[in-house]
């Protein structure tokens, strides 16, 4: 079948794409293998001076670049422009920090106190990254920019909505100064996967996308014994105690749920409110639902755009009339809206029983739930009572309350008095059912690398 992609604001397609046939995807494998030769033997310095090259080159397309994230996957231009705007600031991080990251570890040895011990950090090889549409950039450059800085090489399956994205992605790449090859576009099928994945070039893989993908390769890897990085779903919490500064809270926890129109791992998902503030959260937090501008995602003053696509608005529908047959009620929003695109009403929804199995679910969209706690005790209940494990975000100005949400949170990730977000200076990743490894950081960037232990007598 083609490759399409799809303007989610009007549902019309855009462009269409053949796969690649068995022939190509061979000679993309291949040449990624051979650009790994040549690039992990360049200069440190020559990495570098690429990666600063392809910050500029960002900076200098930076308005055409978010007008095609926002024509393939929907959201507002003014987000897509702040995502180029990480895109640059991850190159220029990781472009400074990587002789840092990279140097050896001296390690003392007091077994053999006149010779050296140190660890050294190589590369692996080619990695296969398996990639959402939901931030078409950001999401491989947060892989990819560490990647190519360690010395691997790359292999790009991006998700099918956003080829054109994918295909200027590596692009990119290419005009910085790389290797021809360090990060190849492979425009296939899903089920090509299994075969890219079981070649013997192919050393790891790392999926950003849903559990059931996640699962599938990952026990293919497991198989191959292949190194894996999952970065899978996510239902964070947002705790709200009663020291915590309302209109402040509030405006947070709008900007937390409708981020990419709640389409983001790391939306807030789930609102615990204190029982004693509640009533007061709701009231305002249904008011500034029912304000946002919702319409085309090209116009600057617009709040939320599409779901990515028709799919996504079913998957929504059917989830909250789950909602509603266990016994929540519907305070704002709920339905899909008329007219082409695919969009869907800003939504909050109280009552979810947590014997339902909706209460359990990750909803992808501008869908709210709110929960009553009576205490800390039982804020913390509700949260961790989730088999997902990426973000929270707590608020709260008592020192004890913080050290405990901070201590007791099942989350990869704990945000005190923010809301949850990717940072090219911080360990990314989630504990529990939201996958395992971390992306941005050292740890990010170790993970694809050799610690290789290095004992001179």
């Amino acid at each position: 079948m083609p490759i399409q992609s799809i303007n989610p604001n009007t549902g019309a397609v855009v462009r269409t794409f053949p796969p690649l046939t068995e022939e190509a995807l061979q000679a993309r494998i291949a040449q990624c293998a051979d650009a790994f030769e040549q690039h992990r033997r360049l200069p440190l310095e020559h990495r570098s001076l690429c990666m600063r090259k392809l910050a500029t080159l960002l900076e200098e397309e930076r308005d055409d670049l978010a007008r095609l994230i926002t024509l393939e996957m929907g959201k507002p231009i003014t987000a897509a422009e702040a995502e180029i705007d990480k895109c640059v600031d991850c190159c220029r991080y990781y472009s400074a920090q990587a002789p840092r990251f990279l140097a050896p570890e001296v390690i003392r040895n007091e077994t053999a106190p006149n010779g050296q011990s140190y660890v050294q950090y190589d590369p692996l090889g080619v990695i296969l990254a398996i990639m959402p549409w939901n931030f078409p950039f950001w999401q491989v450059f947060r892989f990819a920019v560490p990647a190519l800085m360690a010395g691997n090489t790359c292999l790009l399956k991006h998700a099918p909505g956003v080829p054109q994205c994918a295909l200027r992605i590596e692009g990119l790449v290419r005009r910085a100064g790389f290797v021809r090859g360090a990060l190849a576009t492979l425009l296939v099928e899903v089920g090509a996967v299994e075969e890219v994945l079981n070649d013997p070039r192919v050393v790891a893989v790392t999926v950003t996308g849903s559990e059931d993908a996640g699962r599938a390769v990952a026990a293919q890897a497991g198989w191959l014994l292949k190194k894996t990085v999952l970065e899978l779903g996510g239902s964070d919490p947002f705790i709200v105690m009663p020291s915590a500064r309302m209109d402040q809270v509030v405006d947070a926890a709008v900007r937390a749920r409708i981020v990419n129109a709640g389409q983001s791992c790391i939306a807030a998902k789930r609102f615990i409110v204190h029982n004693e503030i509640f009533g007061d959260f709701q009231q305002r937090f249904v008011q500034s639902m029912e304000r946002l501008r919702i319409g085309d995602p090209m116009k600057r003053d617009v709040e939320i755009g599409p779901l990515n696509s028709a799919e996504a608005v079913t998957k929504l529908e059917e989830q909250i009339r789950a909602c509603v047959a266990a016994g929540g009620r519907i305070l704002t929003g709920g339905t899909r809206m008329i007219g082409n695109g695919y969009f869907f009403e800003p939504t909050v929804i109280v009552n979810v029983p947590r014997a339902a199995p909706v209460y359990r679910e990750e909803f992808f969209g501008p869908v709210a739930l709110l929960f009553r706690a009576n205490d800390l005790a039982d804020a913390l209940a509700i949260a961790n009572d989730t088999p997902f494990g990426l973000g929270a975000s707590v608020w709260t100005e008592e020192p004890a309350e913080q050290q405990a949400l901070i201590n007791s949170i099942d989350a990869g990730m704990v945000f005190l008095n923010q809301i949850v977000a990717s940072n090219p200076r911080l360990p990314f990743g989630g504990v529990k059912r939201s996958g395992y490894g971390r992306e941005l950081g050292t740890a990010g960037m170790r993970e694809f690398m050799n610690a290789k232990t290095i004992v001179i007598a």
